[in-house]
């Protein structure tokens, strides 16, 4: 059976035009017109111009033979394919005769059993000369040529440029992806189709199909062929709009363009030529179909690879692994890649592990699934242990085996690879967050060692936080720990504040019942911690103790502070808390003694010291107080009842005047913040009270005359009792008062005489008549100078403290002469106000 038609092709006499020149001498039965065409179009020749000459054999040899493959289409399926030796003189002896032999298929893979249009290089069936006859035979099969993966290995390991084999694959790749072409320039067309050769075996067979080639064109930039050979003689001449699409290689001057070589290309000449074919036999398997450009074939040629044991880099392996995620073409053969990769690979991080896992399980082999994650949770584990950078939280395994294979790792990181405390309680974190099947007596013993070490140990914030979030979920953490603070505790010397340091407050109260020492010394610390919560500790510690007092060393353990001493409040809600039917401990009385006594910096504290004497004052309670507090509670009761009940100033007063009223705080505080109010809302007796506030002291002094003067400046209406206290005032002898003092009764006096209304000097003078006829002449003669309307002389009248012969050696007035009767402006004023 028949399948290659042959065709030759030569400038000679006889042929199928019937007149000599160039032409078909003879074709195979049944070519068409097109092949024909085809061929004539493949089948021009210019020699060098250096050989264009030759005419004997030895010469002829050395011109360039072109060995031209053209795919008729994308398949690869249709081809045409040529030999193209010069031969020189025609049968004219004219120089430039070429002779083509010519060979289609159309299907050339089946009818040349798998061999590559550039195998036929040197291929014994190429004729050289005229047919006698015009019609020539069909081929079987034709012979291979010497070229094979052998020969070409042997040609680039003895060449100076082998290294550009790969950028050369990739120019080929472009070019059969994007339409362009490539030059390849060497010495020799021997040498060229060797190269053609390479790149052939290392294409992807499907690419190698439809690759086009001339191992030999003089004028390159006429052809659009993918492979192009030429000599050094041979004219490039580009233009300027096809450089972009023509890559040059010149071997023979060492001259290569810039090409960034993909993964793909990188791999398939890492196997070499001498390898790839069985590795192309095996893509066969992983490919989806349709797989065009380089990374396309990249992780299948490295899959196939893989199974043929070749060794894959660092980023054929992540190509790979990238890969599987989507190639659910391969069936159960995926699996098998995951297993492939996970056996020959064993440095992989988490992420590979786990797209290795998912794909494992999408083929179906369960145990090969299992196994990774084991490993995978292996490295999880590590990482989490010891807080890298790249540490995952963890999160639970619902796989059953996985579960139990990562618990015994568990174990084993445990025993050998725990070197710190964090690695321990990092460990015992991932074994509650993933839900290892880890036995109780194991988390019993880690925890208790870990406790025990970290007692009263200063720790890293993270770790802090790492820690109370194993007391927080694990209960035999919380025991582990009780069970530690109690061993240290129980130790000579003992160490109280255990419970003021990391670890052993994260225990609350449900943690140590029926440990009533540790739950005492943790309710001391949390007192320490939180002071507003002291009394409320102190009484469930009384309960701990089943006591009804507390005796001074509680108190002390309590307030720890030297100055510290119960507020108004505390001291309440103890009085309060304790039964008043039960005896105290004596320093309790004593406590409460010193709180009574405190400083009273403003009215809020007064309020609550006052509620505390009432408390106080109970018949069972004020049992409890040494003598001489009961009797400063009593005195501040009666002082509080004093100012709340008093139906006249001078009696009020007097009631603060009395000896002892001043012993303590709390009657200091009432005559600081209350006694003046009260004593301004009182009527008073005008002639008494000055002396008794001046013996109520200089503060309260001090209180009174600046709240006089405030009313007598600021007021606009005045009641029966402010005037009776600003008529004590202004009566006030400034005689043995402080220069301050002095300023304010004369202020009073003076403001209350030029500023009042008449009707209310009027009535300051009448109840100042019967305690200082004088000065209540002095502010009758001002009503009487505002009334004439000569205010102007009104306030020159010698009045209120000025020293003048006019005045008492104490500041008073004495009566003034009556003045002459001012000179009545030329515009007189109304009279009055």
């Amino acid at each position: 059976m028949t399948h290659f038609q042959q065709m030759y092709y030569t400038s000679c006499e006889h042929g199928l035009s019937g007149f000599s020149g160039f032409q078909f001498n003879a074709v195979s039965a049944g070519v068409s017109a097109e092949t024909r065409q085809a061929a004539e179009a493949l089948a021009g020749y210019e020699p060098p111009r250096s050989m264009a000459e030759s005419d004997t054999p030895e010469l002829l040899e050395r011109c360039p033979v072109n060995l031209c493959h053209q795919p008729d289409d994308r398949e690869g399926r249709s081809a045409t394919t040529l030999c193209v030796r010069y031969v020189g003189r025609d049968s004219a002896r004219r120089f430039g005769n070429y002779f083509a032999h010519a060979l289609h298929s159309e299907d050339f893979r089946a009818d040349a059993g798998g061999m590559l249009g550039i195998e036929l290089w040197n291929s014994p069936v190429w004729a050289r000369t005229v047919s006698p006859s015009t019609e020539i035979p069909a081929l079987a099969r034709p012979p291979r040529g010497p070229l094979d993966a052998r020969t070409v290995r042997d040609f680039l390991r003895g060449h100076a440029h082998a290294d550009q084999l790969p950028k050369l694959l990739t120019a080929v790749f472009a070019a059969l992806i994007e339409h362009g072409s490539v030059v390849v320039i060497d010495h020799s067309t021997e040498r060229i189709a060797r190269w053609f050769a390479a790149v052939s075996y290392l294409l992807p067979p499907p690419l190698a199909r439809r690759l086009s080639f001339a191992t030999y064109v003089f004028r390159p930039a006429r052809s659009r062929l993918h492979l192009i050979g030429t000599v050094p003689e041979a004219q490039l001449d580009f233009g300027p709009d096809d450089e972009a699409a023509y890559s040059v290689f010149d071997f023979s001057r060492g001259v290569f363009p810039e090409v960034t070589v993909p993964g793909l290309v990188l791999l398939l000449t890492r196997i070499g030529v001498g390898s790839v074919r069985p590795v192309w036999s095996w893509t066969a398997d992983y490919v989806r179909g349709g797989e065009e450009t380089p990374d396309d074939w990249y992780a299948p040629v490295a899959a196939a690879a893989a199974s043929g044991d070749i060794a894959l880099t660092t980023a054929d392996v992540r190509q790979v692994i990238d890969w599987l995620a989507d190639a659910d073409h391969l069936g159960p053969r995926r699996a098998a890649v995951a297993a492939d990769i996970h056996r020959k690979h064993r440095d992989l991080d988490d992420g590979p592990l786990a797209a290795l896992s998912a794909a494992a399980k999408a083929g179906g082999d369960f145990e090969v699934h299992q196994e990774i994650e084991g490993k995978l949770h292996g490295a999880r584990m590590r990482s989490y242990m010891t807080g890298a950078e790249d540490a995952v939280e963890p999160v639970p395994i619902s796989d059953r085996a996985v579960r139990e294979r990562a618990a015994a790792l568990w174990e084993r990181l445990l025993e050998t690879e725990v070197r710190t405390n964090r690695h321990r309680a990092r460990l015992l974190l991932w074994a509650l967050g993933t839900g290892l099947p880890t036995a109780p007596e194991t988390f019993a013993r880690e925890t208790l060692t870990l406790t025990r070490t970290l007692l009263g140990a200063s720790t890293a914030p993270g770790f802090r936080q790492e820690v109370a979030e194993l007391v927080r979920v694990l209960p035999e953490m919380r025991e582990a720990l009780a069970v530690a603070v109690e061993e240290a505790l129980e130790r000579p010397g003992g160490q109280e504040q255990l419970f003021s340091q990391f670890p052993a407050e994260l225990l609350d109260e449900r943690d140590l019942d029926g440990r009533p020492t540790l739950l005492e010394h943790h309710l001391r610390a949390r007192a320490e911690r939180d002071p507003l919560s002291t009394v409320a500790i102190m009484f469930k510690i009384l309960k701990v103790r089943e006591h009804s007092s507390p005796d001074e060393d509680l108190l002390r353990a309590l307030w720890r502070h030297p100055s510290r001493t119960w507020t108004h409040k505390e001291a309440t809600l103890i009085a309060e808390g304790l039964s008043a039917d039960a005896p105290v401990n004596g320093a309790v009385g004593q406590w409460f003694d010193r709180a009574l006594n405190q400083p009273i910096r403003d009215d809020a504290q007064l309020s609550a010291c006052l509620h505390l004497c009432r408390v106080l004052s109970h018949r069972g309670r004020f049992a409890w107080l040494p003598s001489l507090t009961q009797e400063r509670v009593l005195t501040t009761i009666d002082l509080d009842t004093a100012l709340r009940e008093a139906r006249e100033a001078t009696a009020l007063v007097k009631a603060f005047v009395v000896p002892g009223a001043g012993l303590h705080a709390a009657p200091r505080a009432l005559k600081r913040y209350r006694l003046v109010p009260a004593v301004l809302g009182l009527p008073a007796d005008i002639g008494r009270l000055p002396d008794l506030v001046v013996k109520a002291g200089h503060s309260t002094l001090d209180h009174y005359l600046a709240a006089v003067r405030n009313v007598v400046t600021g007021g606009e209406r005045f009641d029966d009792a402010l005037i009776d206290h600003v008529a004590a005032v202004a009566a006030m002898s400034t005689l043995g008062l402080s220069q301050a003092h002095r300023e304010a009764v004369i202020a009073v006096r003076r403001h209350s005489a030029h500023h009042w209304r008449l009707a209310d000097v009027k009535r300051l003078a009448s109840r100042l008549r019967p305690h200082d006829a004088a000065l209540a002449e002095e502010y009758d003669a001002q009503v009487e100078a505002r009334t004439s309307g000569a205010r102007k002389l009104a306030r020159k009248l010698p009045f209120l403290g000025t020293r003048s012969p006019s005045a008492h050696d104490d500041g008073t007035p004495k009566t003034p002469r009556k003045p002459k009767t001012p000179q009545q402006p030329k515009n007189p004023q109304k009279k009055g106000e």
